[in-house]
């Protein structure tokens, strides 16, 4: 692509033309890929800021917002339906293990001896608390060893 010899010297004034390049008075070079006419008369704005700080605190505001918007709902929604499977494979556990128990508990549990994640008790009757099952950081349904369940 040969350059517009007219048009460079009228943007930057030619000392020295290559092969591929072209340097400038000013101290710039136009190589062979220079196709952006829209900012051939680019002056920078000095000293001046193009944003003033208290746009640039209010665009901050609206992203971190924006983000906490998109991410957050995720969040709550996978903590809910987790709580939800643990809960309800938490009761297949116990009724099928300590069907003697009067109540069950899912809860997820950050320091426990099974590790992090959901972990299911059954509550007897005078208070005490059995581990059933560990659920997993991603609770499931319940699974039973095959031939396991008389029919």
């Amino acid at each position: 692509m040969d350059f517009d010899e007219p048009r460079c010297t009228a943007l930057c004034g030619i000392i020295e033309r290559t092969a591929h390049s072209v340097r400038c008075e000013n101290g710039a070079s136009m190589d062979e890929y220079f196709d952006e006419p829209e900012l051939a008369g680019y002056q920078p704005h000095g000293d001046r800021p193009l944003r003033s700080p208290r746009l640039v605190t209010v665009m901050r505001v609206v992203v971190v917002l924006g983000v906490v918007g998109l991410i957050l709902p995720g969040i709550i929604i996978t903590a809910g339906t987790a709580a939800s499977t643990a809960t309800n494979a938490c009761a297949v556990y116990t009724a099928y293990y300590a069907p003697e128990a009067v109540n069950f508990s899912a809860r997820f549990e950050l320091v426990s001896s099974s590790g992090v994640g959901w972990n299911c008790y059954a509550i007897q009757f005078g208070g005490d608390e059995v581990l059933v099952a560990v659920l997993g950081i991603i609770p499931s349904v319940a699974h039973f060893p095959p031939g396991t369940i008389a029919s």
